[in-house]
């Protein structure tokens, strides 16, 4: 299985190529969801690394995602100038999945 990166920036996509990850930059939302749908029809890519700003470009669409599908795991995480709440992002995922605020 593969990390697979959905970033908005060439920094970002850079530093995690050193890591051995591929990955791609995008801007726009249909731009994102068009990276995101690919990468979650490819059967190679376990987890897909999405930039904190593009997850909330297209937040419904991770969500509906990360709902429906078994595989691959999407996970956030911050860009070279955020300073990502990780812990504000899972309460409202499960929130949002399971109703229960945190």
């Amino acid at each position: 299985m593969k990390f697979f990166l959905i970033s908005d920036n060439i920094d970002t996509q850079l530093g995690m190529r050193l890591t051995g990850v591929e990955g791609v930059v995008v801007h726009t939302k249909k731009e994102v969801e068009e990276a995101l749908h690919k990468a979650v029809n490819d059967k190679e890519i376990g987890i897909i690394l999405m930039t904190k700003e593009l997850i909330s470009l297209c937040s419904e669409t991770v969500y509906e995602l990360k709902l429906t599908q078994k595989q691959p795991l999407i996970v956030e995480i911050p860009d070279r100038h955020a300073t990502s709440k990780i812990s504000e992002t899972i309460s409202k995922y499960v929130q949002e999945a399971v109703g229960v605020k945190l």
